[in-house]
Protein backbone atom coordinates (compact mmCIF):
# COMPACT_ATOMS: atom_id res chain seq x y z
CA UNK A 1 0.00 0.00 0.00
CA UNK A 2 3.02 2.39 0.52
CA UNK A 3 4.36 1.53 -2.78
CA UNK A 4 1.48 2.42 -4.88
CA UNK A 5 1.40 6.18 -3.24
CA UNK A 6 4.64 6.78 -3.87
CA UNK A 7 4.14 5.94 -7.56
CA UNK A 8 1.16 7.95 -7.74
CA UNK A 9 2.44 11.11 -5.87
CA UNK A 10 5.05 11.07 -7.90
CA UNK A 11 3.23 11.09 -11.34
CA UNK A 12 2.20 14.68 -11.25
CA UNK A 13 5.61 15.85 -10.76
CA UNK A 14 7.01 14.60 -14.21
CA UNK A 15 4.15 15.37 -15.79
CA UNK A 16 4.71 18.73 -14.51
CA UNK A 17 8.11 18.53 -15.86
CA UNK A 18 7.54 17.76 -19.39
CA UNK A 19 4.85 20.18 -19.57
CA UNK A 20 7.09 23.27 -18.20
CA UNK A 21 9.84 21.68 -21.01
CA UNK A 22 7.46 21.80 -23.75
CA UNK A 23 6.25 25.46 -22.95
CA UNK A 24 9.99 26.86 -22.67
CA UNK A 25 10.68 25.44 -26.09
CA UNK A 26 7.56 27.46 -27.64
CA UNK A 27 8.54 30.79 -25.38
CA UNK A 28 11.29 33.25 -27.77
CA UNK A 29 14.60 33.06 -26.14
CA UNK A 30 15.59 36.35 -23.98
CA UNK A 31 16.32 39.75 -25.72
CA UNK A 32 14.95 37.91 -28.80
CA UNK A 33 12.52 39.72 -31.73
CA UNK A 34 9.98 37.52 -32.98
CA UNK A 35 10.22 36.24 -36.48
CA UNK A 36 8.57 38.46 -39.41
CA UNK A 37 5.39 36.71 -40.58
CA UNK A 38 4.82 36.63 -44.71
CA UNK A 39 2.41 38.13 -46.38
CA UNK A 40 0.05 36.02 -48.05
CA UNK A 41 1.16 35.79 -51.66
CA UNK A 42 4.73 36.96 -50.91
CA UNK A 43 8.05 35.86 -49.53
CA UNK A 44 9.57 36.01 -46.02
CA UNK A 45 12.39 38.64 -48.11
CA UNK A 46 9.54 41.26 -49.52
CA UNK A 47 8.50 42.53 -45.98
CA UNK A 48 11.96 43.79 -45.34
CA UNK A 49 10.92 47.45 -46.94
CA UNK A 50 12.78 48.36 -50.20
CA UNK A 51 15.21 51.13 -50.29
CA UNK A 52 13.87 54.02 -51.73
CA UNK A 53 15.29 55.46 -54.71
CA UNK A 54 16.13 59.64 -54.81
CA UNK A 55 14.88 60.50 -57.70
CA UNK A 56 17.44 61.99 -60.63
CA UNK A 57 17.67 65.80 -60.54
CA UNK A 58 15.66 67.35 -63.57
CA UNK A 59 18.65 68.77 -66.17
CA UNK A 60 18.85 72.65 -66.56
CA UNK A 61 17.66 73.56 -69.90
CA UNK A 62 20.38 74.84 -72.59
CA UNK A 63 20.50 78.48 -73.46
CA UNK A 64 18.62 77.52 -76.88
CA UNK A 65 15.69 76.07 -74.86
CA UNK A 66 15.84 78.77 -72.53
CA UNK A 67 15.84 80.94 -75.75
CA UNK A 68 12.94 78.64 -77.42
CA UNK A 69 10.56 78.91 -74.26
CA UNK A 70 10.76 82.93 -73.92
CA UNK A 71 9.84 82.76 -77.97
CA UNK A 72 6.98 80.77 -77.04
CA UNK A 73 5.89 82.87 -74.50
CA UNK A 74 5.72 86.02 -76.99
CA UNK A 75 3.94 84.13 -79.08
CA UNK A 76 1.53 83.01 -76.70
CA UNK A 77 1.08 86.51 -75.42
CA UNK A 78 0.77 88.01 -79.24
CA UNK A 79 -1.96 85.49 -80.38
CA UNK A 80 -4.00 86.26 -76.94
CA UNK A 81 -3.39 89.66 -77.29
CA UNK A 82 -2.03 90.24 -73.66
CA UNK A 83 1.15 91.47 -75.85
CA UNK A 84 0.37 95.01 -77.45
CA UNK A 85 2.79 95.75 -80.37
CA UNK A 86 4.58 97.92 -78.73
CA UNK A 87 5.88 95.67 -75.87
CA UNK A 88 6.07 93.05 -78.59
CA UNK A 89 8.70 94.72 -80.04
CA UNK A 90 10.14 95.99 -77.18
CA UNK A 91 10.27 92.20 -75.89
CA UNK A 92 11.71 91.10 -79.48
CA UNK A 93 14.87 93.72 -79.66
CA UNK A 94 15.85 92.20 -76.45
CA UNK A 95 15.89 88.78 -77.32
CA UNK A 96 17.66 89.91 -80.74
CA UNK A 97 20.51 91.73 -78.29
CA UNK A 98 20.81 88.24 -76.52
CA UNK A 99 21.18 86.35 -79.34
CA UNK A 100 23.59 88.31 -80.98
CA UNK A 101 25.85 88.24 -77.93
CA UNK A 102 25.35 84.55 -77.49
CA UNK A 103 26.34 84.29 -81.69
CA UNK A 104 29.63 86.57 -80.81
CA UNK A 105 30.62 84.53 -77.68
CA UNK A 106 30.50 81.53 -79.52
CA UNK A 107 32.01 82.62 -82.30
CA UNK A 108 35.04 83.73 -80.32
CA UNK A 109 35.24 79.78 -78.70
CA UNK A 110 35.44 77.83 -81.68
CA UNK A 111 31.24 77.56 -81.38
CA UNK A 112 30.96 77.14 -77.35
CA UNK A 113 30.06 79.26 -74.57
CA UNK A 114 32.73 79.51 -71.30
CA UNK A 115 30.85 78.88 -68.09
CA UNK A 116 31.23 82.36 -67.15
CA UNK A 117 29.45 83.46 -70.55
CA UNK A 118 26.73 80.66 -70.07
CA UNK A 119 25.82 82.25 -66.33
CA UNK A 120 25.56 85.72 -68.03
CA UNK A 121 23.28 84.65 -70.47
CA UNK A 122 21.11 82.91 -67.99
CA UNK A 123 21.22 86.32 -65.70
CA UNK A 124 20.11 88.08 -69.27
CA UNK A 125 17.07 85.47 -70.12
CA UNK A 126 16.17 86.20 -66.30
CA UNK A 127 15.55 89.54 -66.59
CA UNK A 128 14.06 88.93 -69.90
CA UNK A 129 11.42 86.09 -68.16
CA UNK A 130 10.64 88.59 -65.94
CA UNK A 131 9.53 91.52 -68.26
CA UNK A 132 8.05 89.05 -70.14
CA UNK A 133 5.21 87.92 -67.44
CA UNK A 134 4.71 91.64 -66.23
CA UNK A 135 4.21 92.85 -69.90
CA UNK A 136 1.49 89.78 -70.33
CA UNK A 137 -0.42 90.60 -66.88
CA UNK A 138 -0.25 94.67 -67.01
CA UNK A 139 -3.42 96.61 -68.23
CA UNK A 140 -2.07 97.17 -71.74
CA UNK A 141 -3.47 94.60 -73.97
CA UNK A 142 -4.27 94.79 -77.65
CA UNK A 143 -7.79 95.21 -78.40
CA UNK A 144 -8.84 93.96 -82.41
CA UNK A 145 -12.62 94.87 -82.76
CA UNK A 146 -15.32 93.79 -84.43
CA UNK A 147 -14.57 95.48 -87.14
CA UNK A 148 -12.42 95.25 -90.38
CA UNK A 149 -9.95 97.06 -89.45
CA UNK A 150 -9.27 95.17 -86.20
CA UNK A 151 -10.00 91.78 -87.84
CA UNK A 152 -7.35 92.94 -90.11
CA UNK A 153 -4.84 93.59 -87.28
CA UNK A 154 -5.61 90.47 -85.40
CA UNK A 155 -4.52 88.28 -88.36
CA UNK A 156 -1.49 90.01 -88.72
CA UNK A 157 -0.71 89.62 -85.12
CA UNK A 158 -1.70 85.55 -85.55
CA UNK A 159 0.87 85.08 -88.38
CA UNK A 160 3.72 86.70 -86.72
CA UNK A 161 2.52 84.77 -83.50
CA UNK A 162 2.67 81.73 -85.64
CA UNK A 163 6.43 83.19 -87.68
CA UNK A 164 7.23 83.23 -83.58
CA UNK A 165 6.60 79.90 -82.52
CA UNK A 166 7.79 78.02 -85.80
CA UNK A 167 10.79 80.07 -85.78
CA UNK A 168 10.51 81.08 -88.95
CA UNK A 169 10.34 84.35 -87.54
CA UNK A 170 13.86 85.88 -85.74
CA UNK A 171 13.45 87.64 -82.90
CA UNK A 172 14.81 90.62 -84.88
CA UNK A 173 12.54 90.09 -87.90
CA UNK A 174 9.70 90.36 -85.65
CA UNK A 175 10.69 93.50 -83.58
CA UNK A 176 10.85 94.99 -87.21
CA UNK A 177 7.24 93.52 -87.56
CA UNK A 178 5.78 94.54 -84.44
CA UNK A 179 7.27 98.23 -84.41
CA UNK A 180 5.52 98.36 -87.98
CA UNK A 181 1.91 97.44 -86.35
CA UNK A 182 2.70 99.57 -83.64
CA UNK A 183 3.23 102.75 -85.60
CA UNK A 184 -0.51 101.65 -88.15
CA UNK A 185 -1.93 101.15 -84.68
CA UNK A 186 -0.88 104.23 -83.37
CA UNK A 187 -2.40 105.75 -86.64
CA UNK A 188 -5.50 104.09 -86.14
CA UNK A 189 -5.78 105.65 -82.48
CA UNK A 190 -5.04 108.89 -83.41
CA UNK A 191 -7.68 109.23 -86.49
CA UNK A 192 -10.17 107.45 -84.13
CA UNK A 193 -9.67 110.12 -81.19
CA UNK A 194 -9.63 112.83 -83.90
CA UNK A 195 -13.47 111.53 -85.14
CA UNK A 196 -15.37 110.75 -82.18
CA UNK A 197 -13.61 107.28 -82.50
CA UNK A 198 -14.81 106.24 -85.78
CA UNK A 199 -12.51 106.50 -88.66
CA UNK A 200 -13.66 108.14 -91.95
CA UNK A 201 -13.67 106.09 -95.44
CA UNK A 202 -10.50 107.48 -97.10
CA UNK A 203 -9.13 106.79 -93.23
CA UNK A 204 -9.83 103.06 -93.56
CA UNK A 205 -8.18 103.07 -97.00
CA UNK A 206 -5.19 104.45 -95.82
CA UNK A 207 -5.16 101.98 -92.71
CA UNK A 208 -5.73 98.85 -95.31
CA UNK A 209 -3.11 99.93 -97.68
CA UNK A 210 -0.72 100.55 -94.54
CA UNK A 211 -1.82 96.87 -93.75
CA UNK A 212 -1.22 95.25 -97.45
CA UNK A 213 2.47 96.54 -97.27
CA UNK A 214 2.97 95.18 -93.56
CA UNK A 215 1.17 91.70 -94.94
CA UNK A 216 4.18 91.57 -97.65
CA UNK A 217 6.50 92.22 -94.91
CA UNK A 218 5.12 89.44 -92.62
CA UNK A 219 5.71 87.07 -95.79
CA UNK A 220 8.76 87.99 -96.79
CA UNK A 221 10.65 87.57 -93.62
CA UNK A 222 8.98 83.82 -92.93
CA UNK A 223 9.46 82.56 -95.91
CA UNK A 224 13.40 83.86 -96.23
CA UNK A 225 16.88 82.27 -95.37
CA UNK A 226 16.81 83.69 -91.94
CA UNK A 227 14.96 81.01 -89.38
CA UNK A 228 14.80 81.13 -85.42
CA UNK A 229 16.67 77.54 -84.36
CA UNK A 230 14.48 75.68 -82.29
CA UNK A 231 15.90 74.17 -79.37
CA UNK A 232 16.88 69.79 -80.05
CA UNK A 233 16.61 67.67 -77.04
CA UNK A 234 19.60 66.03 -76.16
CA UNK A 235 19.41 61.94 -76.75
Amino acid sequence: MRLTWIKWSALPAAVLLAGSVAMAQDQPAPNSQPAPQAQSGSSATAATPATTATPAAKPKPTVAQRKENQQDRIAQGVKSGQLTAGETANLETKEAAINGETKADRAGNGGKLTAAEKKQINGQQNQLSKQIYKDKHNANTAHYGNNKVGQRRENQQDRIAQGIKSGQLTAGETAKLENQQKGINQQVAADRKANGGTLTASEKKQVNKEQNAASKNIYHKKHNAKTQPQAQPKP
